[in-house]
């Protein structure tokens, strides 16, 4: 690879269900989030290869950890002005944010349309000014899935304005399961739907042409594994470049790393048909969109300098101000009250785990009582901290192992060597300790890294320097 050329995956991490746009010479993109506080980030790039983190849409959540629900898989626009997000959130409908600058302030989220199982939403307003919205379904909640709805909007996506209409039927096409995700765009005189099929893990991106935007609909698929080793290339968005250059942004579901971001080249076939990757098989590797752009990706470090958290870091439910503080050059954590399962506590401070190997190192004195430390929590968890015992005294935790008492009540460095497969060996003073640990997927999303304390709140746990070190 040089600088004129890129590898996939270009996000190496879970940057589920991506959609992008470009405004003028910028780049911008968006992810679903599920119950991760705060949720819906904005990612920024001039290339489509290179990205940082420069905010988030929306800051509240549940105050209580349910896997699998919020924001499912969004759509960002930018009209009359605005930058919009609309999602499904499958418990309460169609949502959308809005604003003028993509790093805030972002409105309160509106419904659109409520009900149960609105999943994966995306609006188009129309040349002659009308406005539409399409939307797919969630069978868990709905009954059905494997079928596109679609309704008009008012222009300004305060409501609905009928009932919809079933515009694309998955059942009625040979092979199609879990039609979802659908993207709405207007191309060349036609009406087109992008739609993922299949599920994340082995399915593929079907395109929707059609001349009313009621359809018929015709259906091609355009992108799939063919002979390569990315299983399910699906569910993404179509963006252009200043040059008049098409590309697509999929994701590839990685199990505990979750859904990695790939960029395919696309073009419009002499049938008006889109192209994407090589024949419709994924890429490799590629000539960047727009040459010269400078090396980035999403932060993962912190010093803790603040003056916030680095925009990395999200919450597992709705944080109450009291758990944590940036001060001194380190964060504070109360050893607040919670469930001893850290994949059911909300106060856990996490962050993606990167998709290739890495060692994460974090340095701990544990204040008073309690215990804290480092976790990695999907379906399933583990952790290496320090505890207080009931006489006072310092101990070293780790999985199933015995506890080892720690001599001096001053800082610890903790770490986690994450290896092929996300196979995590915990450490402590730059020693293994316990078993290793395989790191799994949760529901929906990938494993995530994870800062802890819990106690009486009467204790506090003082982290410094959380270094993430990717291996080249």
């Amino acid at each position: 690879m040089t600088a004129q050329t890129y590898r996939n995956p270009v996000l190496n991490a879970d940057w589920s269900d991506p959609d992008v746009i470009r405004v003028g010479d910028d780049f911008y993109l968006t992810a679903s989030t599920f119950t991760k506080v705060p949720g819906l980030p904005i990612l920024h790039s001039r290339d489509l290869v290179n990205w940082t983190i420069i905010g988030h849409a929306y800051t509240r959540g549940h105050d209580d950890v349910r896997p699998g629900c919020g924001v499912w898989a969004p759509s960002l626009r930018h009209h009359d002005g605005r930058f919009w997000i609309f999602w499904g959130d499958p418990d309460v409908g169609v949502c959308w944010v809005s604003a003028e600058d993509p790093r805030g302030p972002w409105t309160e989220p509106h419904v659109v349309k409520p009900g149960l199982g609105l999943i994966d939403a995306c609006p188009l307003w129309d040349e002659d000014g009308q406005a539409y919205l399409v939307h797919g379904w969630a069978k868990s909640r709905a009954g059905v899935n494997n079928r596109l709805t679609l309704h008009r909007m008012a222009p300004d996506g305060s409501t609905v304005l009928d009932e919809g209409t079933l515009v694309i039927d998955g059942d009625l096409l040979p092979g199609y399961r879990t039609l979802e995700g659908p993207k709405l765009y207007r191309h060349d005189g036609a009406y087109w739907i992008f739609a993922p099929a299949g599920g994340v893990e082995q399915g593929w991106q079907s395109v929707f042409r059609a001349e009313s935007i009621f359809g018929p609909y015709e259906d091609r698929i355009v992108l799939e594994q063919g002979g390569t080793d990315v299983n399910g290339p699906h569910q993404g968005g179509w963006v252009d470049t200043p040059s008049g250059e098409h590309w697509f942004m999929h994701f590839q579901d990685r199990g505990p790393y979750g859904r990695v971001v790939h960029l395919q080249p696309m073009a419009w076939g002499e049938d008006g048909w889109p192209v994407m990757g090589d024949g419709g098989e994924p890429v490799a590797e590629y000539r960047v969109p727009v040459p010269g752009g400078e090396p980035a990706a999403p932060a993962t470090s912190d010093d803790f300098a603040g003056p916030g958290l680095g925009l990395q870091w999200s919450w597992q439910a709705n944080p109450d101000p009291s758990w944590w503080e940036l001060r001194d050059g380190a964060l504070r954590l109360a050893c607040v009250p919670g469930p001893d399962d850290l994949r059911e506590r909300p106060s856990v401070l996490g962050q993606r785990l990167p998709g290739v190997p890495c060692t994460v190192t974090v340095t701990l004195t544990l204040a008073g009582e309690g215990r804290a430390g480092l976790a990695v929590v999907g379906d399933t968890a583990a952790s290496v901290g320090l505890e207080r015992t009931a006489d006072g005294k310092l101990v070293l935790v780790c999985g199933d192992t015995e506890p080892v008492p720690v001599e001096q009540d001053g800082p610890v460095t903790l770490g986690a060597r994450v290896g092929e497969g996300a196979l995590v060996t915990f450490l402590a003073g730059g020693r293994d300790v316990g078993a290793p640990f395989q790191a799994t997927q949760g529901r929906w999303v990938g494993a995530v890294l994870g800062l802890f304390a819990a106690g009486d709140g009467t204790g506090e746990a003082i982290f410094e320097a959380f270094t993430v070190d990717i291996e080249r």
